[in-house]
């Protein structure tokens, strides 16, 4: 009996998202190219992200832009579907980076892993999770010292404090 081979194209087939749910998006650059150890690089995906949120596409919780790599903790809002909404982020996001770069190609892989939130989930717990990711990475000794994340209970904190 042959084996047969999994392909990561055949991970997601029949995907099915539900607006109202929390996800949790990773999504690698193409090849695993560190080019977002340019923080100009990262800001544009950052500001995608914001992008679809201003767009009602989504809700952000957190994310974190690591160099070859982005981790993306969201709400998806009513009448949006998870795949487009990724492909929308990764396709403005990239059409920025080629011309920042004045150049032409992949920027990301195919595809992303998504894990939707379970309700008994702590929010907060996986949020802190994500921007955890350049500590655990060894890029930084404090997430403060990162430049490219966010959190939105810790923007909520600032804006109470200051």
């Amino acid at each position: 009996m042959a084996l047969r081979r999994y392909h990561s194209k055949d991970l997601r087939k029949n995907r099915h998202s539900e607006d109202g749910r929390i996800y949790l998006v990773t999504t690698t650059s193409h090849l695993r190219q560190t080019i977002f150890q340019n923080i100009a690089l990262g800001r544009i995906v950052a500001n995608e992200i914001r992008t679809s949120d201003d767009a009602g596409k989504t809700r952000t919780f957190a994310y974190v832009v690591m160099p070859d790599h982005l981790h993306w903790l969201f709400l998806l809002q009513p009448y949006s579907s998870l795949s487009p909404v990724v492909r929308s982020v990764k396709g403005r996001a990239a059409r920025r980076i080629n011309k920042f770069r004045e150049r032409t190609g992949s920027v990301w892989q195919p595809g992303f892993h998504d894990r939707a939130l379970r309700d008994e989930e702590s929010l907060e717990a996986v949020g802190n999770y994500v921007i955890a990711n350049p500590v655990r990475a060894e890029l930084v000794s404090n997430v403060d010292e990162y430049p490219l994340w966010d959190l939105m209970w810790r923007r909520w904190q600032a804006q109470i404090r200051g």
